[in-house]
């Protein structure tokens, strides 16, 4: 527990940290996302008056959809999400917060920029009789393509593991589109 709150603090330091020097050069923006996740979390049954929690994860696949909002420059972009998974197949959901460090693999003036960066948050995750929270941890790779000079758009691959009991793992294709300012 202590190593993931420790991970999360220095994240957000660094996160903070990069845009220290160069905050002049930082474009700051807002956006929307939606994605195709992939859910790996425990369901639970009624058993008579009992509660039984199945031991193995059951996946799950649908859509998610959230709100962004960042700071980029040439070199790197941070970004504070907010998405909520909603599937009635299995009758699983979360909503998880998460604080992202992104880094651009090229660092040029090119409107394809390819990416690779970490994340850090935290998941409420509910399904049949199963309610439990916990800490996220991942990495995600993409692109963003700029589209006008003051939109972007954001293709990627996100993945992320929880600590909590019921929750194995997220994995999501995302969607998205910022606008800056």
């Amino acid at each position: 527990m202590m190593k993931k709150v420790a991970m999360l603090l220095m994240g957000i330091g660094l996160g903070s940290s990069l845009y220290a020097t160069e905050i002049s050069e930082s474009k700051v923006f807002i956006g929307l996302e939606v994605g195709y996740a992939e859910v790996q979390g425990s369901v639970g049954s009624m058993a008579g008056d009992e509660v039984i929690i199945e031991p193995n994860f059951t996946g799950d696949n649908d859509v998610e959809f959230g709100a962004r909002i960042g700071a980029q420059n040439g070199q790197w972009r941070t970004t504070f999400l907010f998405d909520y998974y909603d599937s009635t197949d299995n009758d699983q959901n979360y909503e998880k917060g998460l604080f992202t460090i992104d880094y651009y693999l090229f660092e040029n003036d090119s409107a394809f920029k390819p990416y690779i960066g970490f994340n850090v948050g935290y998941a409420n995750y509910e399904s049949d009789y199963v309610d439990d929270s916990g800490f996220l941890y991942g990495g995600q790779a993409g692109v963003v393509i700029e589209v006008a000079d003051m939109i972007n758009v954001d293709l990627g691959y996100r993945y992320s593991l929880s600590d909590a009991d019921a929750l194995d793992h997220i994995g999501s294709v995302v969607f998205g589109v910022n606008y800056i300012f």
